[in-house]
């Protein structure tokens, strides 16, 4: 029981790892693409903005029907 419990253990923390590097790395590429690109930060700030906006508005909404 203890040997598969760290088996599984150290399965999961590979796992998790793994992923997490992934993240950061994709992060990290796509910082560096969007800091040569200023047109892109812009289309990127405008569609984060209009995200957030459209998530208040429902909020908004759902509020007022309960």
């Amino acid at each position: 029981m203890l040997v598969q419990s760290l088996v599984l253990g150290s399965i999961q923390i590979a796992i998790s790892v793994s992923v997490n590097a992934t993240i950061a790395f994709t992060a990290g590429s796509i910082a560096l693409f969007l800091s040569t690109r200023p047109n892109w930060t812009l289309v990127q700030r405008y569609l984060m903005g209009t995200v957030l906006a459209g998530l208040a508005v429902r909020m908004a909404v759902e509020a007022r029907r309960t």
